[in-house]
């Protein structure tokens, strides 16, 4: 029985209908370039007209006139989505549905079919179906709406798993580090470079460079940088409480730490890794529940490259980090509580506006350290912030200044972590 058989829609009318809704649904496309679809049905007008419609917005098409031919190009062409009728006379789409659940779980199917029972739409929903649509299908922009509906939905859950199986390979490496750590001093200090990012890093038109010199072999100050998205830029500054293998144990601990909700925000969206107030928090419930008898301070910043927004929270990392924007410098003063010590510790987040050239210099507490004999401290402060007051300071001139390759036992670990903005307005 052909289509205007069963519905009275004349034929021609009928395609002339689908032509004209192709040419208005052109510029409404979006991303749909580069999908395969399965259409299978026995209607030969019904199936080649979704064919022509969909090939019109942009995505390939298989076409398939029965249950049986369908399973067979499935196979063949392992394509993004099913587009199924339901009731078909060699296979029917209930079948179909229960074989490609099996075949390809993660492949989503639109059920499309004209009897609009509500069991066959429970079986199909039963059976794994994406969604269910009843024929005719008078506004082909339905379709389209559940096509790139199902698409998304299918290519953010491969993208999720692409990101799992990233961090699970990453915490992978950090579990194999930690056993090198505590059989071998040598190979743990391997291991805990090997975590470290390179000492000079462009991620787009801004830099990240640094330098640890630890005191003993093993260091317990630690930073990172990473790209959480194509938008915001994460990076922190970490000084564990004492020396040695234990605190560098707490550094490998604590990336990983930070790998869990970098992994939920790209699997599930959640924003603790944006939120430096929350992210702290966080860290601080698992420092106390591990049991390390260990501290640390950090101070933890997301750069927004659209808005140029610093957002950042200071858990009692000191000396304050020393923003130079133009030539002036300031003191970052806000600071909070030591990650690890007080499980009422509350934090909160701070924002600046980073709209020129600009540089942020980080430092661990060790450089004040140096010269402890011949100065007090708000001396040694006024020394470190005159070596960054012109703007134009970076981690070589530091090291020079504070004549570092020349001391032969430091007091503490010492880092210094530079992040330098593009050189120019953003409006230029």
């Amino acid at each position: 029985m052909c289509y205007t058989d069963r519905y009275g829609i004349n034929k021609k009318t009928f395609k002339l209908s689908i032509v004209l809704e192709t040419k208005m649904a052109k510029n409404q496309q979006t991303d749909s370039t580069t999908h395969t679809i399965l259409a299978i049905d026995d209607d030969d007008l019904v199936r080649e007209s979704l064919a022509i419609y969909l090939e019109d917005s942009g995505y390939d098409v298989i076409q398939a006139s029965g249950g049986a031919e369908g399973l067979d190009k499935f196979t063949q062409h392992q394509p993004d989505l099913v587009l199924c009728d339901l009731r078909m006379p060699d296979v029917d789409g209930l079948s179909v549905l229960s074989e490609l659940s099996e075949l390809s779980p993660e492949t989503p199917v639109i059920v499309i079919s004209g009897a609009g029972l509500i069991q066959d739409v429970v079986e199909a929903l039963r059976l794994g179906a994406t969604d269910y649509l009843v024929k005719p299908i008078g506004d082909m922009l339905v379709l389209e709406h559940a096509v790139k509906t199902a698409l998304k939905a299918s290519d953010l859950e491969r993208e999720n798993m692409r990101y799992r199986d990233e961090l699970e390979f990453a915490n992978s490496e950090l579990a194999e580090n930690l056993d090198i750590l505590q059989q071998d001093q040598e190979a743990g200090r391997q291991a805990q470079l090997q975590l470290l990012p390179d000492p000079e890093v462009m991620i787009g038109d801004y830099k990240f460079s640094h330098t640890i010199y630890p005191s003993l072999y093993l260091s317990g100050d630690f930073l990172d940088h990473f790209e959480i998205d194509d938008r915001f830029i994460g990076f922190y500054i970490a000084d564990i409480s004492g020396h040695g293998s234990a605190s560098a144990f707490v550094t490998m601990m604590l990336k990983s730490l930070i790998n869990e909700p970098l992994r939920r925000y790209r699997s599930q969206g959640d924003d603790v890794i944006l939120r430096p107030d929350a992210l702290c928090s966080y860290l601080n419930s698992e420092v106390i529940n591990a049991n390390l008898r260990k501290y640390l301070t950090l101070f933890y910043a997301v750069f927004d490259r659209e808005t140029h927004e610093l957002t950042y929270c200071n858990a009692g990392h000191f000396p304050r980090p020393i923003l130079c924007v133009e030539g002036k410098c300031n003191t970052v003063d806000e600071k909070g509580f030591p990650i690890g010590l007080f499980d009422w510790a509350n934090y909160s987040s701070n924002r600046i506006v980073l709209d020129k050239d600009f540089t942020l210099a980080m430092f661990s507490d060790g450089v004040l350290e140096l010269d402890a004999a011949n100065s007090d401290l708000e001396q040694r402060e006024d020394q470190l912030f005159k070596l960054c007051r012109t703007g134009q300071a970076d981690v070589a001139s530091v090291v020079s200044d504070l004549k570092l390759e020349s001391v032969d036992a430091l007091p503490d670990d010492i880092t210094i972590f530079f992040f330098r903005g593009p050189g120019k307005t953003h409006d230029d």
